[in-house]
């Protein structure tokens, strides 16, 4: 009897080392509108227009910040609101849906600048504005609910033991406020929104910061997201897969450059199936 006890004494440690190397080895396969992406062991989301419903909240937020700009500078509204994108609702690929604060605060500082003022004034300007727009708005989670699908396709990859992400272009602050709000603490292993070192999507080190952070390799990481920027974040991970039905108006996702891992289109989230 003390020569087995003994025997499993030793032979512990490299059974529990063993057990701890297959739980960082599981991975899972998952099949989008016929693509296959195998291997996957950890899946980044992006959040607005994916996971969170933001048309309404957005074109709110663009009208306040052209109304304001306008309050000081007569006669820009309609050049700022055709700049983010809504000129005719709000487009899912524009300016306001796509790009960061900081991008959205350099791109209308350009049509202040048109009006004959300095590059600094006309960059003050336009933070100004937004500010005391955003002051007149609520907090933006409660105004940005869960795109149908989102509770069920979460639940799946966690029962799949897959590591999950939520990287984005909107605020820290944001991101954390809403998983808070709608109770997604327990899904998500990271959360990543910009910052002055990573100031977008596009950055090359954006989900490379996120990958060391969730301990994965990129090469084994799917991206989920609705824009451009997701497919440019995603070149160095394992595949992307475009979802649109996040928006209320019907959109297409076109890149810069032709996106050469596996990728694949949906319309709605219940179209992703986990295979074990």
């Amino acid at each position: 009897m003390l020569l087995v006890t003994t025997s499993l004494r030793k032979l512990w440690p490299r059974l529990t080392s063993s057990i701890q190397d297959d739980s960082l080895n599981l991975s899972a396969q998952i099949d989008c509108n016929g693509v296959r992406f195998a291997d996957i062991r950890a899946v980044i989301f992006d959040k607005d227009g994916t996971l969170a419903q933001v048309d309404a909240f957005l074109s709110l937020l663009g009208q306040l910040r052209a109304d304001q700009l306008a309050s000081t500078i007569p006669g820009i509204e309609t050049a700022v609101l055709d700049s983010f994108g809504l000129k005719q609702g709000l487009d899912p690929t524009g300016l306001l849906a796509v790009a960061s604060r900081s991008e959205n605060i350099i791109a209308i500082a350009a049509h202040v600048a048109a009006t004959e003022r300095g590059w600094l004034e006309s960059l003050a300007r336009v933070e100004a504005a937004f500010l005391e727009a955003e002051q007149k708005l609520p907090l933006k989670a409660p105004l940005t609910p869960l795109v149908p699908g989102t509770l069920d396709l979460l639940s799946r990859l966690q029962a799949a033991q897959l590591e999950l992400g939520l990287l984005s272009s909107d605020t820290q602050g944001n991101v954390e406020s809403w998983v808070e709000t709608y109770q997604l603490e327990s899904y998500f292993s990271y959360l990543q929104g910009v910052s002055e070192a990573l100031p977008s999507k596009t950055h090359p080190h954006f989900l490379a910061q996120a990958c060391r952070s969730m301990q994965v390799d990129p090469a084994v990481v799917l991206v989920i997201g609705d824009s451009a920027a997701d497919r440019i974040m995603a070149t160095n991970a394992a595949g992307f897969i475009g979802v649109t039905g996040g928006w209320s108006r019907p959109f297409e996702i076109v890149s810069p450059e032709p996106f050469l891992k596996p990728h694949a289109a949906a319309v709605g989230l219940e179209q992703i199936n986990v295979v074990r």
